[in-house]
């Protein structure tokens, strides 16, 4: 069993960073292996829209910038997703807004009935925005989502700060341990418990 960490923080060894690293803890006690990828820092470029990962061998992506097709085929073979990233102006840093567009852009039918989850690191305020954020991609993805006592959000301003975060601290863990769990029961679950039935997604807009 395989958990891909993505670091959105251009910290590679910031608080966000702490953060994924307490859960890879975790998960390595419950037997799960965790695989860090490193985005925040690189220079990557939007999602277009121009559909051709819906067609092309594999879906992959119209831009061969290495880091989004690589990271793409890890987290469609791995059982869980964690996604971590800092809070810039209540929101998720750009460079990971647009790894994520396209990754789940292109492979969201890959993740569908894995476990995924998502954490921040912030001052002060605007966390709660950020895990929201993160969590939408998982959320449109039919992606299984483990729970915790709290949001999954680690307080620090400079590097190590997250580490006095004690309550901060311990909901990521529970949030890790939850993950843990699920991958364990949906991986269980697959010679006996067939998924939930699936029909042609339904497109509706308002124009006339």
């Amino acid at each position: 069993m395989k958990v891909i960490a993505v670091n959105g923080s251009p910290r590679a060894d910031g608080n966000t960073a702490f953060a994924l690293r307490a859960m890879a803890d975790v998960l390595m006690e419950e037997g799960i292996e965790t695989e860090f990828i490193q985005v925040g820092g690189l220079d990557i470029h939007g999602c277009v829209g121009c559909g051709y990962c819906r067609t092309s061998e594999r879906n992959l992506c119209v831009f061969k910038d290495g880091i989004v097709d690589e990271a793409a085929l890890k987290m469609r073979e791995a059982d869980g997703i964690i996604l971590g990233a800092p809070t810039y102006y209540a929101g998720i840093p750009g460079t990971m807004k647009c790894f994520l567009d396209r990754v789940f852009y292109s492979s969201s039918n890959y993740f569908k009935f894995k476990v995924g989850t998502a954490v921040t690191a912030v001052r002060r305020a605007g966390g709660v925005d950020v895990v929201h954020q993160l969590m939408n991609y998982f959320n449109l993805s039919e992606t299984v989502t483990p729970p915790s006592q709290y949001w999954t959000v680690i307080y620090g301003r400079t590097k190590g700060e997250a580490g006095q975060d004690a309550e901060g601290a311990q909901t990521v863990r529970k949030n890790a341990r939850a993950m843990a769990w699920l991958i364990k029961i949906i991986n269980a679950s697959k010679a006996s418990i067939p998924p939930p039935k699936d029909e042609p997604h339904v497109f509706t807009h308002f124009i006339r």
